[in-house]
């Protein structure tokens, strides 16, 4: 690394977290060498766009139409149900964690979904080349909570990440957060009513207390409620 930049001319950024657990198994090997680079967004590594040239998310799909945003999709279970429900729109999956992506090709597989592309990496590439006002709707969803104090400086909920994620969505586009720590829930209310850019819409308690109606729980929010923690749901509105 030299002046703060990586070989390739990559901006120096911190990965917190792992690359891969436990060892795939045969059939999520084969998802990954004949399904993920068709799927996968063109343009968004410094070695093949080290520019920045600005992609069209829209290109992605096979006619024009709103693009969603799902950042950390974890096993996939949210992505393909809301890519089955709604099929007039493309979704964009970003996941560097490579057992998530595995499981989440083994459901595309199965649900027959066509309307999927995925980032297999850091969201913040991602941002570099998304168009400024490209994303119609985004979602966070059972985010990493590094719960220890001196951690909270990576989590998602903080200017680093949400200053790029408010220039992608358009004026008027809602982010869904969902997690069921309640220290999390505490940083995203402070750091979003600090952000120019968002509005929280709760009105009344059942507003953070159940889930949308296009909800689906994952498999982070059973282990959650099995292990008697509550999740929230906040939405939030790009102003």
């Amino acid at each position: 690394m030299t002046n703060g930049k990586a070989p390739s001319g990559a901006p120096w950024r911190n990965f917190y977290g792992r690359r891969q657990g436990k060892g795939l198994r045969r059939s999520q090997v084969g998802y990954m060498q004949e399904d993920l680079g068709d799927l996968s967004v063109p343009n968004v590594g410094w070695d093949e766009n080290p520019d920045r040239h600005k992609i069209d998310p829209k290109a992605l799909f096979a006619t024009p139409r709103p693009v969603w945003l799902e950042i950390g999709f974890g096993g996939g279970e949210h992505m393909v149900h809301q890519a089955a429900r709604n099929p007039d729109i493309g979704l964009i999956g970003c996941e560097p964690y490579i057992n998530g992506i595995a499981m989440l090709l083994g459901k595309i597989r199965t649900a027959g979904v066509r309307n999927v592309a995925i980032h297999p990496g850091d969201a913040r590439d991602l941002f570099d080349v998304l168009p400024s006002a490209s994303i119609d709707k985004a979602f966070l969803l059972y985010p990493d909570p590094w719960p220890k104090a001196r951690h909270h400086r990576r989590r998602f909920v903080n200017p680093e990440f949400l200053d790029p994620l408010a220039e992608v969505m358009k004026p008027g586009a809602l982010l869904r957060v969902a997690t069921d720590i309640e220290d999390y829930v505490r940083q995203t209310l402070d750091q979003m009513h600090r952000h120019p850019a968002f509005e929280w819409l709760a009105e009344r308690p059942a507003d953070w207390r159940e889930p949308w109606d296009d909800w689906v729980s994952t498999r982070y929010e059973l282990k959650a409620i099995r292990e008697d923690r509550t999740p929230h749901y906040l939405t939030f509105r790009r102003l």
